[in-house]
């Protein structure tokens, strides 16, 4: 763990101190350094928990996060160079100093066996957050974004925190590694019920259930590209990640409990990609979408075998790497053309035909298409519950319909069509991108070679 935390910390003194020149230079190639040497924690391993420390342990849950967390600090400071290049250079530091101070927290978050530990390891990810959105962000509106993020996350994880304190109370202990030993205290009676509610409720609204997922649209559009890249692939999976963690306490999670979440979650599905169909924001859209793949992930987690687990492992990773990599396509015509509108950013296949390349790899990765994890992911979902109940596989069959539908609808919009009149200059896109690009793609295409380090499937 040791060798991950302190390079990170030291990551802070290098941005802060290092000479404008290098600045970019070596923060990037610091966390790059950083990131390879947490691929480490994917070496397969016969224990339960590796690097365990009296409060951190990683298992093979919280491995494939762990490595996705560190692989995308360098990719959000790769992404965020361009549209700071204007800005003083005390900004600029104190901005990757903002991006730097999540990663501990989320390190934390990811590693942790104490449940108190976690609760506020997940809190304090809020709030660099909260300032990359309202103090980064491209219109006023990001003081409202910032308010919802805000408020939806603190008014839904008060009751967690609550109901942690009571298990405290119960079991005289919150390690997870002992919560598995004492017989459940979450009974089927009103307090258990109530209990249960509470704690899955702020993992439900983080990852977002559907119905609890206003603050996320609007909190994608108005951040900056760094930020929507963190809230996309990492915040996302705190809140699938803590659904994993805590139904495993609830063992077995009561029926009342299960059936409105999971209707919900897959009924979302279904009426986010149907939102999508609508949507003329480029962001917006890539939100909504994200909405739906956590719906197939909250799906899974709460019916807890061992196939949906690994279903919702393998979809989490790929889901962050593929929105991630969608939101950072968007900026880039977002960067040339200032506009998110759909129709405005038309055609652009004949102006940049090498991003035309990346935006085609990127949405067949999104609709799942054969060689890619998600399609493994979604496919170990959709049997996981149609063995559970078969009426799912309606829902589900019509969402993955939708999805593709939408994804080829982006795609079709952004790319072909003739090209709006008021496009006259429009600069080349840069071998930052391109690297950029190849860095989410690649480690997708490569892990279908070996999907087990992220199916959490204990080896």
């Amino acid at each position: 763990m040791l060798k991950i935390l302190l390079p990170m910390a030291m990551l802070l003194p290098t941005a802060l101190l290092s000479p404008q020149k290098f600045l970019w230079t070596n923060t990037t190639a610091h966390s790059l350094l950083i990131a390879t040497l947490s691929l480490q924690w994917l070496l397969p391993t016969y224990y339960p928990h590796k690097n365990l420390t009296q409060w951190t342990g990683i298992d093979q849950i919280s491995a494939p996060l762990l490595v996705l967390s560190c692989w995308l600090l360098p990719l959000m400071i790769m992404a965020s160079q361009n549209h700071l290049q204007h800005e003083p250079p005390t900004r600029k530091r104190i901005f990757i100093t903002t991006l730097i101070t999540v990663q501990p927290f989320l390190i934390l978050a990811f590693s942790t066996t104490e449940l108190m530990l976690f609760y506020i390891s997940f809190e304090a990810t809020l709030i660099p957050t909260l300032v990359l959105i309202t103090r980064w962000g491209n219109q006023p509106e990001r003081l409202s974004a910032g308010i919802y993020l805000l408020f939806y996350t603190l008014i839904s994880s008060l009751p967690l925190l609550v109901t942690i304190l009571y298990l405290h109370t119960q079991t005289g202990t919150l390690h997870l590694t002992m919560l598995k030993l004492v017989p459940p205290t979450l009974t089927n009676s009103w307090t258990g019920l109530l209990s249960g509610l509470a704690l899955l409720t702020a993992f439900m609204v983080k990852a977002p259930l559907y119905g609890l997922h206003l603050w996320l649209p609007k909190a994608h559009v108005e951040a900056p590209i760094a930020g929507s890249m963190l809230l996309a692939a990492l915040l996302l999976k705190l809140g699938g990640y803590g659904i994993m963690r805590v139904t495993l306490l609830m063992t077995p999670l009561s029926t009342h409990l299960h059936y409105p979440f999971l209707t919900l979650a897959l009924w979302g599905a279904l009426m986010t990609s149907s939102i999508c169909l609508r949507q003329t924001d480029l962001k917006s859209l890539i939100a909504y979408s994200s909405v739906s793949h956590m719906g197939l992930v909250i799906a899974a987690s709460t019916i807890q075998t061992h196939w949906s687990f690994s279903g919702a492992m393998v979809l989490m990773i790929s889901h962050g790497l593929t929105s991630s990599m969608l939101f950072c396509l968007a900026n880039t015509n977002y960067e040339r053309t200032h506009s998110r509108i759909l129709i405005l950013t038309r055609g652009l296949q004949p102006l940049l035909p090498l991003m035309a390349t990346w935006w085609l790899l990127a949405n067949l990765t999104n609709m799942a298409l054969p060689p890619t994890t998600n399609l493994m992911a979604e496919l170990t979902i959709m049997i996981a519950l149609f063995n559970w109940s078969t009426p799912t596989i309606i829902l589900t069959g019509i969402a993955t319909l939708l999805t593709a539908s939408y994804t080829l609808f982006m795609l079709l919009m952004t790319q072909r069509g003739t090209l709006p009149t008021h496009i006259t200059l429009i600069q080349n896109s840069n071998t930052r991108e391109h690297l950029l690009m190849a860095l989410h793609i690649i480690p997708l295409l490569l892990l279908i070679l070996k999907p087990e380090l992220i199916s959490g499937a204990p080896l």
